[in-house]
């Protein structure tokens, strides 16, 4: 996730193109600012720039919660044996829509109803809804005598971490330098658009970042855990025999 890039890197560059290399207009902390501004917004429009892959332990029941760093659930992969980066992987867990277990199995919130005693710590499938990206579903549910015992692989966005010093490395990937560059010019010249020029200067630079990153809403859709449900790209066939 995190590159080599420093602030010291960005700020450079910026600078150069800001032609204040001595501080007079713009503070590093003010700059500093805007780059960890650019972080998030990135992060928002790419949930994808922060993603991060962690073992975690689900608690009983059907609902689960995004570590506290989470921002958006992006895929559930696989059961894993323990939290530790050394478990083992185990069964393949598929993503499946909420109409078919609610139709299917009306009753699926209550995790007594699989039927499968012995592998009722074991999850096949998830749920997730947009309206709710920091919470998930899994089936079948874990109960409650296996709730220290259940485990699973996530790949899930986070919050990005600010730069506090112009040494710090970037939180995302050097690859959004050029992004995070543009949306700090954005907001530079936008601080002084009472001078000639300086509005347009803006508007150009946040068009650049914009297209950079490929802003809209088209862009969470391709990191959905629902875009196989809903017949994207290389969708997957609707799951059947859900207790299998």
């Amino acid at each position: 996730m995190a590159g080599t890039l420093t602030g010291t890197n960005l700020l450079t560059r910026i600078r150069n193109v800001l032609q204040d290399t001595t501080n007079v207009r713009w503070t590093d902390s003010e700059l500093r600012d805007y780059i960890n501004d650019a972080q998030r917004e990135i992060v928002n429009l790419r949930p994808d720039s922060s993603s991060t892959t962690a073992n975690v332990a689900l608690v009983a029941g059907t609902k689960q919660t995004l570590p506290t760093a989470g921002l958006r659930l992006i895929k559930i992969v696989r059961n894993m044996s323990s939290a530790s980066g050394s478990a083992t992987g185990a069964r393949a867990i598929r993503i499946v829509d909420n109409d078919i277990l609610d139709t299917q199995e009306p009753d699926w919130h209550d995790p007594t109803v699989a039927g499968d005693a012995a592998h009722a710590s074991v999850v096949k499938h998830f749920v997730f809804d947009e309206d709710s990206p920091r919470t998930y579903y899994v089936y079948p549910g874990v109960l409650v005598t296996n709730a220290s015992a259940c485990f699973v692989e996530i790949i899930y966005s986070t919050s990005p971490t600010d730069l506090t010093a112009n040494s710090s490395v970037l939180f995302i990937d050097d690859i959004y330098g050029n992004a995070i560059i543009d949306y700090v010019l954005f907001r530079a010249y936008l601080k002084d658009a009472e001078f000639a020029g300086n509005q347009q200067r803006a508007s150009t630079h946040f068009q650049l970042f914009a297209t950079s990153i490929g802003a809209g809403g088209q862009v969470q859709l391709n990191v959905s855990p629902n875009l196989d449900a809903i017949g994207g790209a290389g969708a997957m066939p609707p799951v059947q025999g859900l207790a299998q």
